[in-house]
């Protein structure tokens, strides 16, 4: 069996998955670079048949039978497609991929299974909590117990942790039982396999372009470090200057000593409303009060007027008897 993708992509612009050409066939292991949180799982669903590219066009053996690559091509632990969640215990994710594949499903046969497996006290143990070279092993087991499975799409092995030759020698070893092997990993792990000649890991959508770093200019990381110097030399001395001229500006002047209102420096006796004989306000002819009427005696019955009363206006007419009834 091969399985050929020419030129798909998918959404607008190809923002999903960006234009994308590869092929992976019988009793060889290939990966292929896809970056993002999404497109791993968009182009693993395009390269076994589950979903139709906007561009481009996928065949196998030749032809494009999309009913014949979902038949035969497994889409294994695909990010929120696939992948069984975190919390389930692995005799869990185990029962129902038996149930799927017409095995006997009960806790006990799923026990039974991972036994044989080698991996029995696991059991009870969340797959989120697996090791992930042994989740890629128990969930590429579980792929091939379908009838009629001949290839294997594994998505995002990497996201899981762990070293990268670890579940690239799972799938070597799938690949060596005459599976047809895709392995979709993202760009640290594409070039861990590169570098790791041993595995002689071939990349199927071509090269892997290096990573660059940027990197300052020297001018700019010079000037940037005599700023930085600059900074640190201001703050050194900023305290100094700063007692410095509180004791310039004012050398004389006695800091806890209280200021004293020279205008009112007499009124030791008088309210605070009480005005001032320097006061501008003093020059009016109403300003203050008469000194004739502050000489006249006060009688015992005369009422001492509310201030907060107006006077009466000397222009109106009084309309009052002396007993204080109405005219």
């Amino acid at each position: 069996m091969r399985v050929t993708l020419h030129e798909v992509s998918k959404g607008r612009g190809g923002q999903s998955l960006p234009t994308t050409s590869l092929e992976f066939h019988t009793g060889a292991v290939r990966f292929a670079l896809a970056e993002t949180e999404q497109r791993p799982s968009v182009l693993g669903l395009i390269a076994s048949g589950r979903m139709r590219p906007d561009t481009g066009r996928v065949t196998i053996d030749g032809s494009t039978d999309n009913r014949a690559l979902r038949r035969t091509v497994a889409l294994v632990d695909a990010p929120d497609v696939s992948d069984p969640h975190p919390d389930i215990a692995l005799a869990g994710v185990v029962g129902e991929e038996l149930m799927f594949a017409g095995e006997g499903a009960t806790p006990l046969h799923a026990r039974r299974w991972l036994t044989q497996l080698g991996f029995g006290e696991l059991a009870g143990v969340p797959i989120g909590n697996v090791d992930p070279a042994v989740r890629v092993r128990i969930l590429c087991e579980l792929a091939i117990l379908r009838d009629g499975t001949e290839g294997i799409v594994l998505v995002s092995p990497d996201r899981h942790g762990g070293s990268p030759d670890g579940w690239w020698r799972i799938a070597s070893e799938f690949s060596d039982r005459g599976y047809a092997m895709l392995v979709i990993v993202g760009g640290s792990a594409a070039v861990a396999l590169e570098r790791m000649h041993e595995l002689e890991a071939i990349n199927a959508s071509g090269p892997v372009e290096p990573l660059v770093l940027d990197t300052w200019p020297v001018a700019d990381a010079d000037d940037a470090e005599d700023a930085e110097t600059r900074d640190d030399a201001d703050r050194a001395k900023t305290p100094a200057d700063a007692d410095t001229a509180d004791q310039t500006e004012t050398p004389g002047e006695v800091l806890d000593e209280p200021r004293v209102d020279d205008r009112h420096a007499d009124d030791t006796t008088d309210g605070p409303g009480s005005p001032s004989p320097d006061s501008p306000a003093d020059a009016g002819p109403d300003s203050g009060p008469d000194p004739a009427a502050a000489a006249a005696p006060v009688s015992p019955d005369t009422p001492t007027p509310d201030p907060d009363t107006p006077a009466p206006d000397p222009t109106t007419p009084d309309t009052t008897t002396p007993n204080g009834a109405d005219r």
